[in-house]
């Protein structure tokens, strides 16, 4: 039986970043309010504030996705409605992709040799079109979202939700991968998986969230997963 590697999607094989100021940027053109780099930049602030609440478990999922917009139009004097701003940013998010450098490369090499799922807290309509845009899907056995397993990582439930699919003893040889100390890697060590995290940026460590390899360059993800032990 194949190992189970369960990948992050975002910003481990697609740049979120990128994606989010395209998309924020065309929402803002519609919208006839600024879009220079400084509000886009203000977006992103207040967007990662809303999903770091969340990890934390302290909103709701529907809480991030309407109150991110509600505070940032709030802050650019805005009276557009939040939830009608909210799935239009979905829909404008969801098209297209941009590829984190090596990932089809690294895709290519993991699929044969191993079980590869997509562990993902981004939301359903946004992420299958962004995969669908990127041509990747074959390369996964399966995806896993949070909005669908109702738990986002890092929560126990995320992953518990994953090994009730794919049955609990492939939990055993299960590596997940991803850039998120406080959400990959916490929520690997909590569910009891080996971790691998993908640090391009060279971030700081935590003396509190300790993966089990680090790397800086997709290109050596199979040999770091390699080096991890498989139980037999």
């Amino acid at each position: 039986m194949k190992r189970v590697i369960l990948m992050d999607l975002d910003d481990t094989i697609l740049d979120f970043g990128r994606a989010e100021s395209r998309g924020i940027g065309r929402l803002l053109t519609e919208l006839g309010l600024p879009s220079d780099e400084g509000v886009r930049a203000l977006y992103s602030e207040i967007n990662l504030k809303h999903w770091k609440r969340l990890e934390r478990g302290e909103i709701t999922r529907r809480e991030v996705l309407v109150g991110r917009f509600r505070e940032f139009l709030a802050h650019l004097g805005s009276s557009h409605d939040p939830e009608t701003v909210q799935a239009r940013y979905e829909h404008l998010l969801s098209e297209g992709h941009f590829f984190i450098d090596g990932a089809p490369e690294v895709l290519k090499i993991l699929s044969p040799r191993y079980d590869l799922y997509l562990a993902s807290n981004g939301t359903g309509v946004v992420q299958r079109g962004r995969l669908q845009s990127a041509g990747i899907l074959p390369y996964f056995c399966g995806c896993f979202l949070s909005e669908d397993l109702g738990a986002e990582k890092p929560k126990p439930g995320f992953f518990d939700g994953v090994f009730r699919a794919l049955g609990e003893e492939r939990r055993a040889g299960a590596v997940m991968v991803g850039d998120s100390l406080t959400s990959d890697i916490l929520g690997g060590i909590r569910a009891g998986i080996a971790t691998v995290w993908f640090n391009p940026k060279h971030r700081p460590p935590s003396s509190e969230i300790c993966p089990d390899r680090e790397i800086s360059s997709l290109a050596d993800l199979p040999a770091a997963i390699e080096e991890i032990p498989y139980p037999t």
